[in-house]
């Protein structure tokens, strides 16, 4: 093989967590490096699971740092930026903390060598995760049935490239697949017939020759891949899904994380008490931002230091949301919070055919959020 990089960064959630596990098991002979980027500001379980990983994993994860911690007044990173930006909170619309503690450490450790990042978005999300800008890092996602990026497949699939897909098609398709195949790859692209369909055909007709065909396409681009003599992940063809993530976590013995599990909680609703749970659904900084409230009200509930460390953060004008935590924490809002979830989850169990379970709740939240931080 040509001399290319494998990454793979674990931020203490699930996904990467499990996907770590499974390209060390499934693909031993690719030398990837496991590092993390640690802002200082994570919960104790998200630092317990990378300690079990380490040990699953025979080799250190190695951390990735956004600072000089000797030359900083700050001794963590979070601190340090938040002193940089002069005390403005990270938000939605302004996520300085994951480009500064995240993806900038990323990159200047990567520098130019050719990088492929494996990134764990499953297969029964619908999301592209983060695409470095980079054009000496290519990602792949190991656990979709489209391994390839959008920027991949956008360039393979074009109109234009139409004669040399269909010459690959020719060479390395068997004389019974290759009608079918042809039949979609000879289709122009258009509202009728989209590139999105136009993929799903053809990974439909043989996902293993259609991630040949990529292959082959990229040893002709700059792209990391195609400087490799051969790429073992072409001839994968599992999907794998949040059920099978807690599988690899289980059997593995690292386990699920344990912000992860459902606590339970009881709230009163016209006159009876109710029983119902919570969780956390990321990793990430205790105090994210993307932290739907009933996941603020599991904070200050199960991590009260933490919960009065992030009000310790809110000034005026600045604060982690809307609605200030001093106010979240006081006993008639955070019962009204709870009635809230209790009633909201109640209404989709009803709607759904199986019972929504904790693990739906992960799912739900997953729409919201920077992949960085919490895959």
């Amino acid at each position: 093989m040509a001399k290319v990089k494998h990454l793979l960064g674990i931020s203490g959630g699930k996904d990467s967590a499990a996907l770590s596990i499974y390209m060390s098991q499934k693909y031993p002979e690719l030398d990837i490096e496991y590092y993390t980027c640690d802002t200082g500001k994570e919960l104790k379980e998200t630092y317990d699971l990378i300690g079990r990983l380490n040990s699953v994993l025979g080799r250190d994860i190695e951390l990735y740092k956004s600072m000089d911690e000797d030359n900083s007044p700050m001794k963590n990173p979070f601190d340090h930026f938040l002193a940089m930006y002069g005390g403005y909170l990270p938000s939605a619309t302004a996520r300085w903390c994951t480009n500064k503690m995240k993806l900038q450490p990323f990159e200047t450790y990567v520098s130019d060598e050719p990088t492929i990042s494996y990134v764990g978005i499953r297969g029964d999300e619908n999301r592209e995760g983060y695409i470095s800008k980079k054009e000496n890092i290519q990602t792949i996602f190991p656990f979709r049935k489209n391994i390839w990026s959008e920027d991949v497949i956008k360039k393979l699939l074009i109109n234009s490239n139409m004669e040399m897909v269909k010459a690959y098609y020719q060479e390395y398709a068997n004389k019974n697949v290759l009608p079918n195949a042809l039949q979609y790859v000879e289709q122009l692209i258009s509202p009728k017939f989209t590139q999105t369909q136009k993929l799903n055909a053809l990974m439909d007709v043989d996902l293993k020759l259609f991630n040949k065909v990529v292959f082959e396409f990229l040893k002709t681009t700059d792209y990391p891949i195609g400087k490799l003599n051969e790429f073992p992940l072409i001839e994968n063809d599992e999907i794998i899904g949040l059920d099978d993530v807690f599988q690899i976590l289980e059997e593995s013995g690292v386990g699920i994380p344990a912000y992860y599990k459902p606590i339970e909680y009881q709230v009163e609703i016209d006159g009876e008490i109710k029983k119902g749970t919570y969780s956390r659904s990321r990793s990430g900084c205790f105090f994210c931002f993307y932290q739907q409230k009933i996941e603020w009200v599991w904070l200050l509930e199960q991590h009260p230091e933490l919960y009065a460390k992030a009000i310790e953060y809110e000034k005026e004008g600045y604060s982690w949301m809307a609605e200030r935590l001093e106010d979240l924490e006081k006993p008639e809002r955070v019962a009204s919070i709870k009635k809230e979830h209790f009633l909201r989850m109640n209404r989709q169990k009803k709607k759904s055919r199986t019972g929504q379970s904790w693990q739906d709740d992960i799912l739900e939240a997953e729409g919201e959020g920077c992949a960085s931080c919490f895959i």
